[in-house]
Parts: structure tokens; C-alpha cells; sequence
């Protein structure tokens, strides 16, 4: 039978909605839409970051990053489509073969005598400041308990960061928080007082206090525990933000994170803090005889102990390091971090103009300053913190990317906002 050409368009337009019916009501069109909303969401949200970084100035993240090269080479390497991890000692052979351990021991070699770590050093990249004070922490309980029978007991300043409270309190160490003087700086008389000398000490120094910039007298500190005599002593350097801009300053600011001329034990950077990175990420150093005395356990698979509390780490952090260390120009560190205090000091004298109440620490790229008006809070992304008797207060952190022009900018808002 002969269909006639209306009938045919007809059967062939029925068949057309009904597969775009059946189209209409998929699973694939409805994760198409999803994707899509999902897709549009990203871009508002990169949209929105990228507006607010230019004047993001109350927190330690330097958002002069400068890694374009670094994703150009890793892209067009092909290294991207290796899934990596530096699981175990970064100085031992390793049973997983794909790792960036050869970079990552670079990294500490670069960081080791800058710190003033003679050759018998030992660390790795971490995965931040806070993992890297846990290592601290964990690594002092280990060495001490090492050396005495008696439980050690930690002290740190109650202006150190928030980490080390949370810390002591997972590894089940005893801990001592000593008063803070109005510049964030540990009270030495309080830590002589609070000092018990027949247990071992485990004394966590804060190099930049979190909202103050306060760096801990360690010549004070040690003073104290030499005369107190404690059975066994083991420092940390809690200096996430300060290790890396005092390491790259002339003497005496380079001298307080030098091991050798201070005595501390092992120290704890940030990456992503003075060095740029876009992730988290930070170098922990210690020595072989602090590894040697934490009793790490074996791990069959691995081919050797694992000394890191971490177990998977990041292989791609430790080659952004490398690529900013090894692809920097000369002295490039140690202009950012003069710079860095220039600002500092630049800031603190034109608020001081102003009649704006506001502090600064030697050798700080932190400047606090009695609060502003919320609006300048949200706008310019800064930290409130209240003191009893410095008030209600905000802090900018000097940072690469804070220009002579965004300071001056923020300092005209801050003479309208006062009324000045």
C-alpha cells in the first residue's frame, strides 16, 4: 500500500517529538542542565574571588603567586596525567616510585642553612603551618620522652596560633598557656613563674604572633630554662609567616631564626604565606637525631619507616617550591621581604599622622590598628581581634601583592571613616 507524502511528514514529525519528548524527560538532558548550572556557578564564583583579591589586606596570603609559568610546564609536560604522592622519608628510597622526593629534598636544602641547620639536618614539605607545628610538637613529645621517664610539659604564649592548643590537646601533652604583653610578645616573668623545673620542657616559639606580629625573646627564653635546669628541653619555632621574611633579612632579624645562634630544635614555614603558593602547603626542619629518637614505625611497603604523621603527601607542592626557588630572579626574596617591612613601617607612621591609634612590632609586616567601620572591614577583608587594654582592634598584614597605591587608597579610607 502507498503512503501519501502528507502522511509520511506526518509519521516523521511525530517521531520527531516524541524523540525530543523522550530527549526532554533524559537523564543525559538533565545532567546537561546541571552541568550547565553547575558550569555558570563556577565562573560567578572565580568572578567574584578575583574582584575582592586586588584589596584583600587582613590575612597572611600573598596573592602575587606567579605560577603561570609553573601550570604552562605541567600542562605541556604531560606530568599532569601522573597521580603522584610523597608518601614516607623524603631522604629514603621509597616503594612508590611516582613522587617528586628528588625536588622535595632540594626544597630543604635550600631552606636548611638558611635556618642555620648544620649538615645533619632532616625535614620535608608539609601540607601547611599547622602541620608542620604538629610535627614540632609531636616530634619535642617524642625526643623528651627520649630523654626522661618524667611527661613533658608544653608552654606557649597565649598570642601563639590557635594550632598549638588544639595540638597539645590531640597528643594528649600537657600544656601551659603564658600571658602575652600588650604587643603579643611572651611574658618572660609569666614563663618563669608557670616553668615547672623538674619535668622536661617542650617550649613552642612564636616568630610573628598571628594577629600582633610579636616575635618571642628567645634569648629571655632560654636564659629562664637555663637557670630552671629542666631534666630535658626541646624548642620549636612556630614561624609560618616571619621565617621565611627574617631568613631573608640582613643580621640580627635573619639571627632569630638561625638554629644555631638561637638553639631551637626544629622550625615550621608556611608556603603559601611570603612564597605564593595557591594551596596550603609549608617546610618543616628538624635534625637526624630528633628523627632518630621518634621511633617512626616500619612500613613493609613502603621499603623503610615513615617519620611523617601525614601519611599521602602532596607531590605537586614540593615542585612549586622548587620551581619559585630555582626560577626566581636573584635576591628577589630578599628585596619582597625589605619591602615588606618598608610597607610595614610606611603604614604605621601615616595612621600615626592621622591620630589613628596603631602598633608595630620590630621586624613585622604586621600592623594593627584600633577598628574601623564594618563597611572598611568587609571592603578591604580584615581580622578583628579586642584586647583589654588596646580595645577593639583590626590588623592589615603587608603582603607582595599590597602596592604604594592600594596602602595609600586604604589610608584615605581609613581618614574618612575616623573623621580625620
Amino acid at each position: 500500500m502507498n503512503t501519501s507524502p502528507r502522511l509520511s511528514r506526518s509519521f516523521v514529525l511525530t517521531g520527531a517529538l516524541l524523540a525530543l519528548a523522550l530527549f526532554l524527560s533524559s537523564p543525559a538532558l538533565a545532567q546537561s542542565v546541571k552541568q550547565e548550572k553547575a558550569m555558570d556557578w563556577l565562573n560567578s564564583y572565580a568572578a567574584e574571588m578575583l574582584q575582592s583579591r586586588p584589596h584583600f589586606i587582613g590575612y597572611p596570603i600573598n596573592q602575587d603567586m606567579e605560577l603561570q609559568g609553573f601550570y604552562k610546564w605541567y600542562m605541556e609536560s604531560g606530568l599532569y596525567e601522573a597521580a603522584m604522592n610523597n608518601v614516607g622519608d623524603p631522604y629514603k628510597p621509597s616503594g612508590l616510585l611516582l613522587n617528586t622526593h628528588p625536588f622535595e629534598r632540594d626544597v630543604i636544602d635550600y631552606f636548611a642553612p638558611r635556618f642555620g641547620f648544620d649538615k645533619d639536618y632532616w625535614g620535608f614539605v608539609t601540607a601547611s603551618g599547622t602541620d608542620g607545628n604538629n610535627h614540632g610538637v609531636y616530634f619535642g613529645k617524642k625526643v623528651l620522652q627520649a630523654q626522661s621517664d618524667l611527661p613533658p610539659l608544653a608552654y606557649v604564649s597565649e598570642e601563639a596560633h590557635y594550632s598549638i592548643k588544639k595540638l597539645a590537646d590531640v597528643q594528649g601533652v600537657e600544656l601551659r598557656l603564658i600571658k602575652a604583653d600588650p604587643m603579643g610578645r611572651m611574658d618572660l616573668a609569666d614563663f618563669e613563674a608557670q616553668l615547672d623545673p623538674t619535668r622536661p620542657a617542650l617550649v613552642v616559639i612564636a616568630m610573628g604572633t598571628t594577629f600582633k606580629g610579636g616575635i618571642d625573646n628567645q634569648m629571655g627564653i632560654n636564659a629562664i630554662l637555663e637557670k630552671a635546669g629542666p631534666p630535658a628541653v626541646y624548642r620549636h619555632q612556630d614561624a609560618a609567616l616571619f621565617g621565611s621574611i627574617l631568613g631573608f633579612l640582613p643580621p640580627p632579624a635573619s639571627d632569630l631564626v638561625n638554629s644555631a645562634k638561637m638553639g631551637f630544635d626544629s622550625i615550621a614555614i608556611s608556603g603559601h604565606k611570603f612564597w605564593g603558593l595557591d594551596e596550603p602547603a609549608g617546610v618543616f626542619i628538624s635534625t637526624q637525631f630528633v628523627r632518630d629518637n621518634i621511633n617512626p614505625f616500619q612500613v613493609a611497603y613502603l621499603k623503610d619507616a615513615v617519620p611523617t604523621i601525614t601519611c599521602s603527601r602532596s607531590a605537586i607542592s614540593p615542585l612549586k617550591l622548587w620551581w619559585k626557588i630555582t626560577f626566581s630572579e636573584p635576591d628577589v626574596f630578599e628585596q619582597q621581604a625589605a619591602q615588606l617591612i618598608a610597607n610595614a613601617e610606611y603604614l604605621h607612621a601615616e595612621l600615626q599622622k592621622l591620630g589613628i591609634k596603631s602598633w608595630l612590632n620590630e621586624y613585622s609586616n604586621t600592623v594593627f590598628f584600633e577598628r574601623p567601620s564594618q563597611i572598611i572591614m568587609d571592603y578591604y577583608g580584615l581580622a578583628p581581634d579586642v584586647h583589654p587594654e588596646q580595645g577593639e582592634l583590626a590588623h592589615v598584614l603587608l603582603m607582595q601583592h599590597v602596592s604604594k597605591d592600594l596602602l595609600d587608597a586604604f589610608i584615605a579610607d581609613m581618614k574618612k571613616d575616623f573623621g580625620k
